[in-house]
């Protein structure tokens, strides 16, 4: 399978004021991503609060991206679920509306213990859509799942037909570059963590990534990468700084899910608030949020609308 060049944004869900998801601002937001030089979307995972949606929600998710992304701007559905039924039924859906991918992270409940369990658990997800190229979502910050990458490539390797690769977001870059040599780079290594991209491409030759913040400054990280490729690591520096400037607001105020999301209220894209339990910006720290990005001239130099 060819391997992603570029960067893929993780989106989050717009909701309205009552809290049911809303498709509207969709084509906007699609058209916005790619004028700002990314590549396409995974969508419905941790950015998209996707395991806080029902699967009649996700399912209406897909559809819509899929029908409003630009020419050649790849829609990956995070089908993952707690239920591997569902994920399977997500992932016969994203191959039924004609998704580019689709991609799992490993359960957060129950646990994966074993790499045989987290094996057996992506073969299920995946034969849903045995014509479309599967990504495991490797974020074990989030559901605990630390096992070693490079022991499930080795079990995985011939026993999914469309595994295509991981979505690595860890901060374990030596373990990244040894999944990517892993048989002469026959899977595709999408790398995770914005704030060490310039490390990622200087290691490990990234090619690909899908990013969070890439919502709202998606042209500095495109800048990161466009840069080291020209061979101005100072250039590069810069940006990467810049975006590391960015993080540390966010960091703030409870993060990339919560504050990324009111920054996009603040450019001129609303998409609503967070579900509970998520604990949503007050009026009083989206003031605050604004004047620390208006310190650091973010609506200057983040992604345009």
């Amino acid at each position: 399978m060819a391997h992603i060049q570029g960067l893929l944004v993780a989106p989050f869900t717009p909701f309205d004021k009552n809290g049911d998801v809303n498709l509207e601002p969709i084509a906007r937001y699609a058209e916005m991503l790619h004028r700002n030089g990314l590549k396409g979307v995974f969508i419905n995972g941790s950015s998209g609060e996707g395991y806080m949606l029902s699967d009649e929600e996700r399912m209406l998710l897909a559809e819509k991206w899929v029908e409003v992304a630009p020419k050649d701007f790849k829609v990956i559905v995070h089908v993952g679920s707690t239920s591997v039924r569902s994920a399977h039924r997500l992932a016969q859906h994203a191959q039924k509306i004609g998704a580019w991918g689709i991609g799992s992270m490993a359960s957060p409940f129950p646990k994966v213990g074993r790499i045989e369990e987290l094996v057996k658990y992506c073969e299920e997800i995946a034969s849903g859509a045995p014509n479309l190229p599967f990504y495991y979502y490797h974020i074990p910050v989030f559901n605990g799942a630390y096992l070693p990458m490079t022991d499930f490539l080795q079990a995985v390797d011939g026993r999914i037909p469309n595994f295509a690769g991981i979505k690595f977001t860890n901060e374990n870059l030596y373990e990244f570059n040894q999944c990517k040599l892993y048989k002469d780079g026959k899977y595709d290594l999408l790398h995770g963590l914005d704030e060490t991209l310039l490390a990622g491409l200087a290691a490990c030759d990234v090619q690909g990534g899908i990013s969070g913040t890439a919502n709202y400054c998606g042209n500095v990280l495109v800048g990161v990468i466009e840069a080291f490729r020209a061979g101005d690591l100072q250039k590069a520096r810069e940006l990467q700084n810049y975006n590391q400037d960015v993080i540390n607001v966010i960091a703030r105020y409870r993060g990339n899910i919560v504050a990324g999301k009111r920054i996009m209220k603040l450019m001129g894209l609303d998409l609503g608030g967070n579900r509970t339990p998520f604990r949503n910006i007050t009026d009083e720290e989206e003031a605050q949020i604004k004047a620390e990005l208006e310190a650091i001239d973010f609506f200057n130099k983040g992604n345009k609308l």
